[in-house]
């Protein structure tokens, strides 16, 4: 039982009146009894400010708030507890001194803190209870199709692109003349409502995937698409996508208000628990969007972190991951995650030592010192076997360039390699090299790395330099690029940065304009002028002649690296 809200210069006989609101009862059946709304009104009436309570299904008094003329403001309700289809068990019922109909707070609140019910009951001149207005949540339409609800920066759609969803009015309103004739079976028509609302967003929840809204911020469609594939890279199942746009992000919840109100809608008509963003998000953004909402919220970097873990399977890589999480993970980390504090205040919370919150801190920092030896010791052997290649002569080939442009396959193609390629962003996350041996004296060694995407997080970056290390001893660079991407040049310049920014800016490299076999002949003819690439399709191995005989030319090797590529002549492959 709490007392909240605006207490201040409340008489003492108010307080108590307001404490005696606990012994009261309300029927399972009721929205509120008669007893319960004559005692609030009374009490509001008197005190001038908005009076009201939090019921519980069993019609027991949880919380009694005080606000002032025109508003109320809720406590912290705690978050929200059992699965698709529940709301959050409490209803709100409040006074509204001149009898004005329900707010957009009292909505948003409804909305964002999944109540059951918001119900207002006019305060008359005589203190006694007059007209009721209420609002529930309306019985969602079943949607198949994913949502791309376009809305402006205060979260409302506008009326092209947005989702007939959108259109309905989520809430149903009922108003009665007085409390006594209020005809509303509260208990039916929330177990009916619950039902309801779990059919329609149950569907999703049988994969046993974990289902996500997707918010596009950016006002780049491509930028969206890219988060899109990123998100089915990680094995999340998309249950809807909404986009906003902003002139500026908001400053703490990332969406106005208007728009968490329609994610809340959304989450709960999809069945979603999670909330992924095309942006990065600051620390107290995050937390901001959670407490607001009650759904997890992940951010751009953390959507690559997670793919990237799937993907590591060597040593090197998951020790890269790992320390890329922690760093992430370190100014993220509030009390809440870590335990409750010791300087919390109070009897057994003074005293010197640590708080919990700084114990958790230190054992990521020492986590994360220890992660940079292992990694600084693996970096070291690496060198020792990068030495005994420059000292045996052996030419170095390193394929770079944008995520899902087909790298793997072309390491595949050249190799007769089985390296794991799929048409998903991150395939290859821990560096592959093979060492090709041929009738004639040319031999060379190739190298596949990670994938580059634009603005790729520097914590990322950071902690693959160990393995990116090893592009400054490549002796030409393969920058594979994918000539049927409509971002084709948005992508290169991204690699490029990158490649700057490692600073291997200014090793030799052949653009390699793959899967030619989707563009039509003018335009690769463009592409290649425009790019001075060689053009190739490394599933249809069609192009490989021309792409060795320029790596050759760029070598500067009199003797040629392959008497003839892969496909045509059998070319031994092995590991190194």
């Amino acid at each position: 039982m709490h007392l909240d809200g605006n207490l201040r210069g409340l008489k003492t006989s108010d307080r108590k009146a307001l404490e005696r609101t606990f012994r009261r009862r309300t029927a399972p059946e009721q929205v509120v009894s008669p007893e319960l709304a004559r005692h609030l009104t009374e009490i509001s009436r008197r005190i001038g400010r908005q009076v009201g309570v939090l019921l519980g299904r069993d019609g027991t008094v949880r919380n009694v708030v005080v606000g002032d003329a025109g508003q109320l403001t809720l406590p912290d309700v705690g978050r929200l507890r059992g699965g698709v289809g529940r709301f959050r068990g409490l209803r709100l019922v409040h006074t509204h001194l001149k009898g004005e109909p329900l707010s957009a707070d009292d909505l948003n609140d409804l909305a964002l803190l999944r109540l059951d019910l918001v119900a207002m009951v006019e305060v008359l001149a005589d203190g006694l209870p007059g007209r009721m207005e209420l609002a529930h949540l309306a019985p969602f339409p079943e949607l198949d199709e994913e949502v791309l609800a376009v809305g402006d920066e205060n979260g409302l759609p506008h009326d092209q692109g947005a989702s007939p969803a959108d259109a309905v009015d989520p809430f149903v309103r009922i108003q009665a003349p007085d409390v006594h004739r209020l005809d509303f079976d509260f208990e039916a028509s929330i177990r009916a409502l619950e039902a309801e609302l779990r059919r329609v967003a149950g569907g999703g929840a049988r994969t046993g995937q974990e289902r996500a809204l997707v918010v596009g911020v950016q006002e780049d469609d491509e930028h969206f698409a890219e988060t899109l594939e990123l998100v089915r890279s990680a094995g999340v199942e998309i249950a809807g996508t909404s986009r906003q746009k902003r002139r500026r992000v908001h400053p703490r919840t990332v969406v106005g208000r208007g728009k968490l109100q329609s994610i809340v809608l959304d989450s709960m008509r999809r069945g979603a628990t999670v909330v992924i963003f095309d942006i990065d998000l600051k620390p107290a953004q995050g937390r901001a969007f959670e407490d607001a909402t009650g759904l997890k919220a992940i951010d751009r970097t953390q959507l690559i972190l997670d793919v990237f873990a799937q993907r590591a399977k060597s040593r090197d890589g998951k020790l890269q991951v790992e320390l890329a999480q922690l760093k992430y993970s370190l100014p993220r980390l509030t009390r809440k995650d870590a335990g409750l504090s010791r300087l919390a205040g109070g009897i057994g919370g003074r005293g010197p030592g640590e708080t919990q919150l700084e114990v958790g801190r230190r054992r990521i920092r020492d986590r994360i010192r220890a992660l940079e030896k292992q990694i600084e010791r693996l970096s070291k052997q690496r060198d020792v076997r990068r030495s005994r290649r420059r000292k045996e002569g052996v030419p170095v080939l390193s394929i770079v360039g944008y995520t899902n442009a087909g790298k793997s396959t072309l390491l595949n193609a050249m190799t007769r390699s089985e390296v794991a390629a799929a048409d998903q962003l991150f395939m290859t996350l821990d560096p592959t090299s093979r060492r090709l041996r041929f009738p004639r004296e040319g031999e060379v060694v190739i190298t596949d790395t990670v994938g580059f995407i634009s603005d790729l997080p520097p914590d990322l970056v950071t902690a693959f330099r160990a393995t990116l290390e090893e592009l400054e001893d490549a002796d030409l660079l393969f920058h594979v690029a994918d000539a049927a991407d409509p971002r084709l040049e948005t992508k290169v310049r991204a690699v490029e940065s990158l490649l700057a920014e490692l600073g291997i800016g200014d090793l030799p490299r052949l653009t390699v304009l793959n899967k030619a076999d989707l563009v039509d002949e003018a335009t690769l003819a463009e592409l290649v002028r425009r790019y001075q690439g060689i053009a190739v399709s490394a599933v249809r191995r069609r192009g490989l002649r021309d792409l060795i005989a320029a790596a050759e030319a760029q070598l500067g090797r009199r003797e040629p690296l392959l008497p003839s590529y892969p496909g045509e002549e059998a070319a031994r492959g092995s590991k190194t």
